[in-house]
């Protein structure tokens, strides 16, 4: 047997005992969901018609057409945060120190929660996305935007869940884990998620025009609703890319470090 195939092997393992894992607490995954939906329902029925009122977005119809692509952002961020919560439980009851011990593939262990998270994220992101329709949400994507706008929510799931590998590795504690990626979820809030960024105090406004979910929720927005894209789709791609790469590299160098000087 090959290196590949062994680490190919010992890493479908691992993802299934993530699978396992799903199967046998679908409460975590359910959590997961609810945080998003429950924004959902809150500003499209609570916000909705203000912002039809007097707001930049429309009417109630429209706004559902607003927010769905950051809510979406929001259920992805929110999957990533169990990512952690299970790095965390491993490293602290001692699983990890077992496989250390173990004829197994090292890189095989982050592999299965990364995966295992993909799986999660995505089939978050089908339940909320179902919850947006029944709401509101009219998209006029059609299967290659549909296609493109799952591609880019995979490779948001995909740097989200290696950054929270590594915030999982670092954490002392289940407890602190959980909370470290939090940001994360309402970053959407500071950014054009709900509110066009012309709308902010400057301040604001600069941050929101300037950090990495703003450009992801303008490229969802326009593959799904047919809004104008501009360079917003290289900039998510580049800000996906590059915080897959630095938290790989982070995750990497934590998972590999002296457990007795740790």
């Amino acid at each position: 047997m090959t290196a590949l195939s062994h680490a190919l092997g010992d890493s479908a393992t691992m993802v299934a005992r993530q699978l396992l894992h799903m199967r046998r607490y679908p409460s975590m995954t359910l959590t997961l969901m609810g945080m998003p939906i429950v924004f959902m329902l809150l500003f499209v029925y609570v916000f909705g018609g203000a912002m039809g009122a007097g707001g930049a977005v429309g009417n109630r119809a429209d706004y559902a057409n607003y927010i769905a692509p950051g809510i979406l952002l929001i259920t992805v961020a929110s999957a990533a945060q169990g990512t952690a919560i299970s790095v965390a439980m491993d490293m602290t009851e001692g699983i990890v120190a077992r496989f250390r011990t173990m004829a197994i593939a090292r890189v095989s262990v982050l592999t299965g929660h990364v995966v295992g998270s993909l799986i999660q994220a995505m089939l978050t992101v089908a339940a909320v996305t179902a919850v947006a329709l029944l709401v509101g949400f009219r998209p006029s994507a059609g299967p290659a935007e549909w296609l493109a706008a799952l591609g880019l929510l995979a490779a948001v799931s995909f740097a989200l869940t290696w950054f929270s590998v590594a915030l999982g590795l670092v954490a002392k504690t289940v407890e602190s884990a959980s909370n470290l990626p939090l940001p994360l979820v309402f970053l959407p809030f500071l950014g054009s998620g709900f509110v066009p960024t012309e709308t902010l105090p400057a301040g604001i406004r600069w941050f929101a025009e300037y950090q990495p979910f703003t450009p992801i929720i303008e490229t969802l927005r326009g593959l799904l609703t047919g809004t104008e894209i501009g360079s917003s789709g290289i900039q998510a791609l580049a800000w996906c890319a590059a915080i897959a790469l630095a938290s790989y590299l982070w995750a990497r160098k934590l998972y590999n470090r002296d457990p007795s000087g740790s």
